[in-house]
């Protein structure tokens, strides 16, 4: 087995890189956790710790890709730790580089389980660069593109990304920007390594182990026309060969982690519209399929597009379209579901997480429930400072009296711990499952002692189930040339769109 890896391999590394390859498939070795460690790592936590710092040691880089929730923080924390504690870190430093909303969590992170790292945030509007040294510096993907030159002086011991998909377009700025840091060894953490495309597999690839996977035209002809295209299995079955020594994945579906986590009920929730509801929809259809029907390319699609928010919004609430006052619950038939579904978990004295994708939307119902409830509705939402984010966290986790945290897909959906719920509802759905799926896992993670309850909000006869029954078929890499947003609705004909978007009763 080991020499037909070698095999495959040996045609995508120099021979000084290959003799260490060579070396690294033969150790594979489980190394003794760092002593100062203040956590128990889970047997394939303990496993993905020692690939991790077995790659390290060799100078190749890692992908991480554990599924969310199963602790990849720790993991690379664990390896800092180890290479401290072995004196291996010769005064250099590890650079963690993680969306701002992230931050917060990856201090806490540190601070709970590698307290004997010594870390510095380079973060915020008065930023300055320390003089001394740290062993971890923190810092976030605009402030490396916005600052590169106080980075790329130096060879970072690590250079660490979170929520690796940041990377994914090879041809940004910021992609750039981060793969032009210098580093002994890479390591990216995704929950998601493949989404739709393989180019985005291939850009984070490029990062890791710059190189391996040949260049941006060379995988495309290589791997991308006969995997997407022409769905070679041959060539996909090489491309997962040749990745696997430097991609760890582990799924909460598999048998030896499945029995270490509770339980995740998925359960799609339908309503209908109300009366108002039903009115605006159609007076919308009328409104602007009369535009769509005198219009031609660009200006089309973007009525187009206009058209699916001011729908989507329409199924919300009708005071988030018109952005009318004093909004009342009877007025949405989503909204209504949402007090009965509220009713019964606070009344079990459990605590729920509410996703949307609309900040306005988020408002609404912050306002609706809180009034109807009687009870403070904690809001979590971009354009808070991470401090506000930090405080609204850490109040929704620890303290009894806050039952219900609403927060917007973008913002609430990816790295953060929010075990404190046992409950996840979906009020909109979007076109990409894996976002959706980030999302939940914010609370169906490690650390999660409870079977926890998800319910996905979809309004009948509406556009609401189009999207359920696009995102219901891509939801593995056999759908990898779907696209993940509205945009393919776009080349539809006037036709084909009106029998998408019409009220089905």
């Amino acid at each position: 087995m080991a020499n037909q890896l070698e095999d495959s391999v040996k045609k995508h590394l120099n021979a000084k890189d290959f003799a260490k390859f060579k070396k690294l498939i033969r150790e594979n070795k489980i190394y003794d956790v760092p002593h100062s460690l203040t956590g128990d790592l889970r047997p394939y936590q303990k496993i993905g710790y020692s690939w991790l710092v077995q790659n390290i040691r060799y100078g190749f880089g890692s992908i991480l890709a554990d599924d969310m929730g199963l602790g990849k923080t720790i993991q690379i924390l664990s390896a800092i730790l180890y290479y401290k504690e072995n004196n291996l870190l010769e005064d250099k430093t590890a650079l963690i580089i993680v969306p701002p909303t992230l931050i917060s969590n990856w201090e806490n992170e540190i601070k709970k389980f590698t307290p004997d790292l010594t870390y510095f945030i380079y973060h915020g509007s008065n930023r300055t660069f320390p003089l001394e040294t740290y062993d971890i510096i923190l810092t976030s993907y605009g402030v490396v593109r916005l600052d590169l030159d106080m980075f790329v002086d130096q060879r970072w011991f690590l250079c660490i990304i979170d929520e690796a998909q940041n990377i994914k377009n090879p041809n940004t700025e910021q992609t750039k920007a981060i793969k032009s840091v210098d580093a002994r060894s890479k390591v990216a953490l995704t929950g998601t390594p493949i989404e739709n495309k393989l180019m985005d597999y291939w850009s984070i690839f490029d990062f890791t182990n710059k190189g391996y996977l040949s260049t941006k035209d060379d995988f495309k002809r290589q791997y991308v026309m006969p995997i997407e295209k022409l769905e070679d299995e041959e060539t996909l079955d090489d491309l997962r060969t040749i990745a696997k020594p430097f991609v760890l994945r582990r799924l909460k579906t598999d048998d030896d982690i499945k029995k270490e986590l509770p339980e995740k009920f998925i359960n799609d929730i339908y309503c209908t519209l109300s009366k108002k509801q039903i009115k605006l929809y159609n007076a919308i259809l009328d409104e602007i399929f009369f535009d769509i029907e005198n219009s031609k390319g660009i200006q089309r699609k973007g009525i187009i597009l206009k058209i699916l928010t001011a729908l989507k919004q329409t199924c919300n609430h009708p005071a988030q379209f018109l952005d009318i006052k004093n909004p009342k619950i009877s007025e949405s038939g989503k909204m209504e579901l949402l007090v009965d579904i509220l009713s019964n978990i606070l009344d079990a004295n459990e605590k729920v997480l509410i996703f949307t994708q609309y900040v306005e939307m988020g408002k609404l119902i912050q306002e609706l429930i809180s009034k109807k409830f009687k009870q403070e509705v904690l809001f979590l939402h971009g354009s808070q400072t991470r401090i506000e984010k930090a405080n609204v966290i850490d109040t929704f986790q620890e303290n009894e009296n806050y039952k219900i945290l609403v927060a917007t897909l973008k913002t609430g959906g990816t790295g953060l711990n929010l075990t404190a719920a046992q409950n996840v509802i979906h009020y909109d759905l979007w076109w990409n499952p894996a976002v959706e799926n980030q999302a939940t896992d914010r609370v169906h993670r490690i650390g999660q002692e409870n079977d926890v309850m998800v319910y996905r909000f979809i309004t009948k006869g509406t556009l609401e189930e189009t999207i359920d029954a696009i995102s219901k078929h891509k939801t593995d890499l056999a759908s990898k040339s779907i696209v993940s947003d509205e945009t393919f609705l776009t080349e539809m004909t006037n036709e084909e769109l009106k029998e998408v978007l019409k009220l089905r009763l």
